[in-house]
């Protein structure tokens, strides 16, 4: 299992990548595992302003629908359009590739408190 350090991590199994103003988000190696094969990534949201914890979208599997939280807040601009064919990726490259949407934050230093891949680690193993 997979804990980039490049990342930050939410409790809620999200990941965030600042890259300049804009930030990327998806869901970590260890909740693609726990869901199973993932059969549709719905984003409805785009365009929108959120808030920290709102839901972005949602995750289906075979089983069940999972929702989404945003990290941060933040403007959400555009959702990963290779998902639409092959939201398979999210299993095979959950902080490549497999990235759900690019956002813009309200205030990017939010992101510095949402957890480091240790404090994840930690996290998943209680």
């Amino acid at each position: 299992m997979e804990f980039p350090s490049n990342v930050k991590y939410t409790k809620e199994h999200e990941w965030i990548r600042v890259e300049g103003d804009v930030a990327y988000v998806g869901i970590t190696d260890y909740a693609q595992e726990q869901l199973g094969d993932i059969v549709f990534v719905d984003i409805p949201t785009v365009g929108e302003t959120l808030e920290k914890e709102e839901v972005f979208g949602t995750i289906e599997v075979v089983k069940t629908i999972s929702d989404l939280f945003l990290p941060v807040a933040a403007d959400i601009l555009e959702e990963n359009e290779a998902l639409a064919d092959n939201p398979e990726l999210v299993n095979q490259d959950p902080y490549g590739e497999g990235w759900l949407i690019k956002i813009k934050p309200n205030d990017i230093s939010d992101v510095d408190d949402l957890l480091d891949a240790e404090a994840y680690k930690a996290v998943i193993n209680e």
